[in-house]
């Protein structure tokens, strides 16, 4: 049954109390003065406290008030043999549960001890439940969030809320399971955040249950990695730092919590995924005309700011429309396609490439001048006309290019200014004899309207 603790400074009472309460067979510890009965509260756990109003040294309210303000959850029974108002109010606005006067018949005891639980179980499972309807609320927060900084935020403020960690750290995982870094909260900085996640990472591996590493660098000596997990698998994890080991109860709110953190890391995959198909091109597989424009306007904002450089270039295939009459389009199609490949192959990761239209290219160069862009310009030149296009459709056809090249802030500061001069040196080579790079200059003849509404290009 229950615990109780009965104090009374009277040996009789405490006997006669203590013998009805175990007829219900809860378990009593009798005391006689206030220091024990707080000792006795600091060392064993308790449900119930019985106590009389009036005690050798001291009074009950003082043991209802230190009950109430250092062990919340635990009921207290007040007995006196006062029958007055005043104390009956001051008790009962003190805290207790119940207040009874004597002479306090047995029955009567054991009646106000049996609310006095019944009210505290009421208090544990409605506690309980608040705390349910807040994770669950903390959760759909969480999942609900597409926004990865507000997602952040979120998430971090509930894990410090149900964990009772001192500070927690959210990580997510690429396709290779490394993990990289979400966001922090009560770290001290990103010399800290590095140093902890350098430590960790190595215990990260194959993370599906929460796992406590210890033995870590600086303010704490353990984390709790709680993974989130969506099906099979690990998308991210939370760390949560202690100074000693974490309490027992936060296993099952911190995985509710990292569960919901999965759904909103699946969900910020899909829409990046959605977002990616809307710049990238059908065929090509490269970036498209308006992935461009987002990204010249960036770069643009970026060089103002900096006073930093960057280059255009711009390719049109030589004779391409004769690789359609003669092979069809499904042929011209695919050497489109190999183009791509061939252009991605002679520029950096950091580099745009776009599909402008047909078989026309952009290349964003960034922080670069006008000097580098032209060598890699004649870099793709030589590319091109190396290469041997459809070979594994058994054709190997040779085929050239022109490059136009254009720099910002040498030739304008303008984005569409830069992207007609790069255009207009382009086609100054589609004058000549072909397969050339030109560099941007003032005065060069404007690119025909009618050949850019051309699906395919000359």
């Amino acid at each position: 049954m229950a615990r109780l603790l009965l104090v009374d400074d009277e040996k009789m009472a405490r006997a006669l109390y203590g013998d009805s309460l175990r007829e219900l067979g809860h378990e009593v510890t009798a005391v006689a003065t206030i220091p024990e009965a707080k000792e006795a509260l600091a060392r064993d756990r308790y449900d119930v406290v019985v106590t009389d109003l009036i005690l050798a040294q001291g009074d009950g309210i003082e043991v209802l008030r230190h009950t109430k303000e250092n062990h919340p959850g635990i009921e207290v029974v007040v007995i006196t043999g006062l029958d007055k108002v005043d104390p009956a109010v001051r008790a009962l606005k003190s805290g207790a549960a119940e207040y009874l006067v004597k002479p306090v018949a047995p029955e009567v005891l054991q009646h106000a001890v049996n609310r006095a639980l019944a009210t505290r179980e009421l208090l544990q499972e409605n506690a309980a439940l608040r705390r349910s309807v807040s994770l669950l609320e903390a959760g759909q927060r969480i999942s609900t969030t597409l926004d990865r900084g507000r997602l952040t935020h979120t998430a971090c403020n509930a894990f410090l809320s149900v964990s009772s960690a001192e500070a927690v750290m959210l990580l997510q995982f690429d396709a290779q399971g490394r993990p990289r870094l979400l966001g922090t909260q009560k770290l001290a900085g990103a010399a800290q955040e590095s140093a902890l996640l350098t430590h960790l990472t190595p215990h990260l591996r194959e993370l599906r249950e929460a796992r406590l590493v210890e033995g870590l660098p600086g303010d704490w000596s353990c984390a709790l990695a709680v993974p989130a997990v969506d099906g099979e698998e690990a998308l991210g994890c939370a760390l949560l730092f202690y100074p000693a080991a974490p309490p027992k109860d936060v296993s099952e709110p911190t995985a509710f919590l990292a569960r919901s953190l999965a759904l909103a890391l699946r969900n910020q995959g899909r829409i990046a995924q959605v977002e990616d198909l809307a710049y990238l091109d059908d065929l090509t597989h490269l970036f498209n005309l308006r992935y461009l424009h987002l990204m010249l306007d960036r770069e643009l904002k970026s060089a103002q700011q900096t006073h930093g450089v960057f280059s255009l270039l711009f390719l049109d295939l030589d004779y391409f429309k004769a690789v359609n009459d003669t092979h069809g389009h499904v042929m011209g199609s695919q050497l489109l396609v190999e183009m791509a490949h061939v252009l991605k192959g002679c520029v950096r990761d950091r580099d745009v490439a776009v599909r402008y239209g047909g078989d026309e290219y952009v290349v964003l160069l960034r922080g670069t001048d006008s000097g580098t862009a032209l060598k890699v310009a004649e870099r793709i030149r030589r590319a091109v006309e190396s290469h041997r296009f459809l070979a594994a459709e058994g054709r190997a056809l040779s085929l050239t290019t022109c490059i136009g090249v254009a720099s910002y802030p040498e030739h304008t500061q303008d984005k569409a200014t830069l992207l007609d001069m790069a255009d207009r040196a382009m086609y100054r080579g589609k004058k000549g004899p072909r397969n050339v790079v030109y560099v941007a200059a003032k005065g060069l003849e404007a690119t025909p309207p009618a050949r850019h509404s051309q699906p395919t290009g000359s």
